[in-house]
C-alpha cells in the first residue's frame, strides 16, 4: 500500500466529526468525517506525492515542512481549523493518540530529545536566542502592547481583551508572591520586563531580571526607562546558575515561562539554585507549562524549528525534583484552558499582522510561525498540556496558613489598576 493511501486509511479512523476534504497529488480527492457543530470543514491539497510520505514517517514533522514550503495547501479554512479538527478528534482525556512518528524516526527523536536536553550552560544561550533573538518586532506585532507578555495569561473573563487577561495574570502570580514593602525580587527568564516592570510599578520592591536573550535585554531596559521604574528594576544577561554560585540572595523569585526550557538533566540543578538564591523566609512562584500525564518528550518540529533543548515537564517529575532540596510547595494550580485562549488571542494577531511579518520575514516563516501556534493551541485544547502555578517556600512559618490572603492581594491590584 502507497503512502497516500495509508494515509488515507489513518485520517479515516481519526476524523469522526467535522468534515476533511484532502485532494492528493495525481488529483485523487478523499472526504473524511462529517459535519458537525463546533469542528471546522477543512480542504487541503498535497502538491506532490511526497506529502503523504513525510506525513507518514513523522506526522507533526513532516505537516509542519510541508505547510512551510507550501506543499500542503489549504483550500478551505486556515491552518488553526486542520489541527484543531485532528485533535479534536482524539482528546487527551479519552485516551486517544494521534498517529505516531515511524518506529525509527521515534527512536532518533527520543534520543536527539535526550541530548538537546542536556541544556549545558554553554548550549542555553544558543537555544534561547534561537526563538527570542529572532527580532522584537515580530513580538510587538503578536503580544499585548501593556505587558508584552509571552507566556500564559488568566481569563477571568470571555470578554477580557489579551491585555486585561495578561494584567490578571500578572496581579495572580504578585498575590502567591505575597511581596512586603523593602523585598528584593528576582525574575528568572524575565522576558521583555514586564512582570518586573509591574511588581515595581505595584509594590514597594526592587526587583532584578535576568535573560539570556540580548534583544529581551535591549528592551527591558528601555521599556523600564520608559515606565520610569529603572531606579528599581535592573535586567542582566546571566545564567541563573551563575547567580547561584556568586551568592547572591533574594527574598522572592518568580519563574514564569522560563522551566520548559530547562530539561530533566538540569532540573535538579534548577532547584539546587533555587535553594541557593532564595532567603531561608523566602517565596518562589513557578509558573511553567506542563503535562498533565506522565512524562514525555519534545516533537521533532518543535525541537527542530522553535525550541531547541526545550521540553514540557510533568507536575510529577517538576515536583519530585524539588523535593530533594527540601523546598515546600505550598501551592499547585492547574490552569487548564487559558492557554488556549492566549494562543487564539495571538494567533489572531498574527494573522491581522501577516503582510508586516512576512515583510520582516518571510511567507515560509509566517507558515512555520502560525503551524507552531496552531499545534500549541490544539495542544491545550485537546492534547495533554496545561500550565502549572507551583509555589514554594523553604520554611513551613513563611506564608499564612489559609489561603485568604491570595484573594485580598488579587482584590487590591484589581482596585489599583497599574
Amino acid at each position: 500500500m502507497n503512502s497516500a493511501n495509508l494515509l488515507d486509511r489513518v485520517l479515516s479512523k481519526i476524523v469522526k466529526r467535522g468534515a476533511l476534504l484532502v485532494t492528493h497529488a495525481d488529483g485523487r480527492a478523499a472526504t473524511f468525517g462529517e459535519k458537525a457543530d463546533g469542528y471546522p470543514d477543512i480542504g487541503i491539497r498535497f502538491a506532490d506525492d511526497k506529502v503523504a510520505r513525510d506525513i507518514m514517517l513523522d506526522p507533526r514533522l513532516g505537516a509542519g515542512e510541508a505547510f512551510m514550503d507550501g506543499r500542503l495547501l489549504i483550500e478551505s479554512g486556515d491552518v488553526m481549523g486542520l489541527v484543531q479538527l485532528l485533535r479534536a478528534n482524539k482528546p487527551w482525556e479519552r485516551g486517544d493518540s494521534l498517529l505516531k512518528p515511524s518506529p525509527v524516526r521515534r527512536i532518533i527523536g527520543h534520543f536527539s530529545a535526550a541530548r538537546e536536553s542536556i541544556n549545558r550552560q554553554k548550549s542555553a544561550r544558543a537555544n534561547v536566542a534561537h526563538h527570542y533573538d529572532i527580532g522584537n518586532d515580530l513580538y510587538h506585532l503578536m503580544l499585548d502592547a501593556e505587558h508584552m507578555q509571552y507566556s500564559c495569561a488568566y481569563w477571568e473573563a470571555d470578554t477580557a481583551s489579551l491585555g486585561d487577561a495578561q494584567t490578571a495574570k500578572l496581579a495572580h502570580i504578585a498575590a502567591k508572591l505575597a511581596l512586603a514593602p523593602g523585598q528584593h525580587v528576582l525574575d528568572i527568564g524575565c522576558g521583555w520586563g514586564g512582570m518586573a516592570i509591574y511588581l515595581a510599578n505595584n509594590f514597594d520592591v526592587s526587583v532584578t531580571g535576568i535573560t539570556l536573550s540580548e534583544e529581551q535585554l535591549s528592551l527591558a531596559r528601555a521599556r523600564a526607562k520608559e515606565a520610569g521604574v529603572d531606579d528599581r528594576v535592573k535586567f542582566e544577561l546571566v545564567d541563573y546558575r551563575d547567580m547561584a554560585a556568586r551568592g547572591d540572595q533574594f527574598d522572592r523569585i518568580v519563574s514564569v515561562g522560563m522551566f520548559e526550557h530547562v530539561g530533566p538533566p538540569q532540573f535538579e540543578v534548577f532547584f539546587s539554585a533555587i535553594t541557593q538564591l532564595l532567603s531561608a523566609d523566602g517565596v518562589m512562584l513557578l509558573h511553567t507549562i506542563g503535562r498533565m500525564g506522565s512524562p514525555g518528550s519534545t516533537d521533532a518540529f518543535t525541537r527542530k524549528y522553535i525550541f531547541p533543548g526545550g521540553y514540557i515537564p510533568a507536575l510529577s517529575e517538576t515536583v519530585a525534583a524539588s523535593e530533594k532540596f527540601r523546598l515546600i510547595a505550598t501551592d499547585v494550580e492547574t490552569l487548564r484552558l487559558h492557554y488556549a485562549r492566549t494562543l487564539r488571542a495571538w494567533y489572531a494577531n498574527c494573522m491581522e499582522n501577516q503582510a508586516a511579518i512576512e515583510e520582516l520575514h518571510d511567507e515560509r516563516f509566517f507558515r512555520l510561525w502560525t503551524f507552531y501556534l496552531a499545534g500549541a493551541t490544539a495542544a491545550f485544547e485537546s492534547g495533554g498540556m496545561c500550565n502549572y502555578q507551583i509555589q514554594y517556600v523553604r520554611s513551613r512559618e513563611t506564608l499564612p496558613i489559609t489561603r485568604d490572603y491570595l484573594a485580598e492581594a488579587e482584590r487590591d491590584l484589581k482596585s489599583a489598576k497599574r
